[in-house]
């Protein structure tokens, strides 16, 4: 556990300043960081500031939300196969954002776009407890976020399909893909704080989650409250989510992959994988944004394809090896 955790956290800065310095200029390792510092660079030093050092900041952050309520998510439903999706604030935040986009919102101010998708996670969040009740148990939780799920894309395809603009279906289509390109350090400001509170909530969330493992009853003798424990879930996972997909789009895979890979390495403890699925969704989305930017150079390969491209197979691998040792 300390090797990994060591491991991650060394490797989490190591392409932190990969990214800062890789771009299609032919511009050295040591005068990228120089000019992120100094204003003698000219030009150099407006791009590393405004476009280089915001995608490197988000790609960290988002990825390490996405891992952290991946982690949380199985350990409070015990299934290895659960997303951060599922409560269905993904699907809501694009929602949100369709409206934005659709509506001339988007256009119309700076921060229409993801002020909209983070309107649309609350309310889709709101809509999951509603439905969920008070007292639900995690499958009632699960069945809230599917119902919530499908309707927002349900909703979503219906705006495609009547769209009157075909530059903004365009739009649209591309925007859901997942993406960090052209992010300022406003839409860091702006996910930070949710980010962050969802990762306080998250985290401390450990002791619960540990607790489950033994079943719910064992968990209610040991004085863990469940129907907190499940608020607290939500809220944390919503805050995470709904402000990663607000600025970045939909990127799935990470919070379903990381914790499955890195599960084995902490002995199956939620707790020690909160921290670990942390750092790895960073790298996994660090290298993803990497390899957007080293593979297709000229032209703009959304993010999100490159996660589910990745990801799938590996999680089928995943899936083969699980067969494999039960049989």
């Amino acid at each position: 556990m300390t090797k990994l955790m060591t491991g991650l956290s060394l490797v989490v800065p190591v392409l932190f300043l990969l990214s800062l310095t890789l771009g299609p200029a032919e511009v050295s390792a040591g005068d990228s960081l120089a000019a992120l510092f100094s204003d003698d660079y000219g030009p150099l030093s407006l791009v590393m500031r405004e476009i280089r050092l915001p995608r490197s900041v988000l790609a960290v952050l988002i990825g390490a939300g996405l891992g952290l309520a991946g982690a949380a998510m199985q350990g409070y439903l015990r299934n290895p196969l659960a997303e951060p999706g599922l409560i269905g604030v993904s699907s809501s935040a694009a929602l949100g954002a369709v409206f934005a986009i659709n509506t001339g919102l988007a256009t119309g101010m700076a921060l229409g776009l993801p002020i909209a998708a983070l309107a649309g996670a609350l309310i889709g969040v709101g809509l999951v407890l509603l439905l969920a009740g008070p007292q639900g148990g995690s499958i009632t939780l699960i069945l809230a976020g599917i119902a919530i799920s499908a309707m927002a894309g349900a909703l979503t395809s219906l705006v495609l399909n009547l769209s009157p603009n075909p530059f903004a279906a365009n739009e649209i289509v591309f925007w859901m893909m997942g993406s960090l390109a052209d992010r300022s350090m406003l839409h860091v400001w702006l996910v930070l704080p949710f980010v962050a509170v969802g990762a306080v909530i998250l985290l401390r969330l450990g002791r619960g989650l540990d607790a489950l493992t033994l079943g719910e009853d064992a968990a209610q003798s040991m004085g863990v409250n469940l129907n907190r424990l499940r608020l607290m879930l939500v809220f944390g996972t919503a805050s995470v989510v709904g402000g990663a997909t607000a600025i970045a789009g939909a990127i799935g895979f990470i919070g379903l992959v990381v914790p499955h890979i890195l599960r084995p390495f902490v002995h199956g403890q939620p707790s020690r994988l909160l921290w670990v699925s942390a750092l790895g969704g960073a790298v996994m989305l660090q290298l993803a944004d990497i390899a957007v930017r080293v593979i297709l150079p000229t032209r703009d390969l959304k993010l999100g394809v490159v996660t589910a491209l990745v990801g799938a197979p590996l999680f089928l691998h995943l899936i083969y090896k699980t067969r494999k040792g039960q049989g």
